[in-house]
């Protein structure tokens, strides 16, 4: 009697495995930018966003299980403001030539009905990789329009202390060091 229950309960656990897979994504670069706001002495506070970025996402919408790659340009950085963006490109902030992207790594996490609430990982940023966590606001997959795959989007945001990195430009005339960033992203299931 044990043997023919283990091998249901086995039989079961293959069938559900098989049904609980993950796909991979191509983040969609035309729909993704990546978003950030920091102090101005107090101020202000100065919004940006990167308007070049690639990666993947690996999604298993079952279990919510999955990761996330997401290599940010840095000196697509946009300001709306030309004097700022080539100072934040230059040697002096970003400095691009040494460091040219930012890249976030993160698993999903805290899933309930297949959604994960946050993705747990890190940032690295000028030649640094510090822990962070983004909390995940929403996300939605449907059948792409055009592409006819699965089609992704998702809103996350969190913040992180830009002086662990190593940039504390504007420290001394009162910055605050901490930035919000926000990613918001769509990707396109592999054929």
């Amino acid at each position: 009697m044990l043997l023919p229950a283990l091998c249901v309960a086995m039989f079961g656990a293959t069938v559900q495995a098989a049904q609980a897979a993950a796909v991979t994504y191509d983040i969609e670069p035309t729909h993704t930018y990546p978003s950030f706001e920091a102090d101005h002495m107090g101020l202000s506070y100065w919004r940006g966003k990167l308007n070049k970025s690639a990666g993947t996402i690996v999604y298993d919408k079952a279990t919510g299980a999955g990761s996330v790659e997401v290599q940010m340009d840095l000196a697509s950085i946009d300001f709306g403001l030309d004097a700022m963006n080539n100072w934040a490109t230059g040697k002096d902030f970003f400095n691009v030539e040494k460091n040219p992207t930012a890249t976030f790594k993160g698993r999903f996490d805290g899933a309930k009905g297949g959604v994960p609430s946050q993705v747990v990982g890190e940032l690295t940023l000028n030649g640094k990789t510090q822990p962070m966590t983004l909390t995940v606001h929403q996300l939605k997959c449907m059948p792409h329009p055009m592409h006819k795959r699965d089609f992704c989007g998702a809103d996350a945001s969190g913040s992180f202390n830009r002086e662990a990195f190593g940039l504390s430009a504007g420290k001394d005339w009162g910055f605050k060091m901490d930035v919000n960033l926000r990613i918001q992203v769509e990707a396109v299931a592999r054929p």
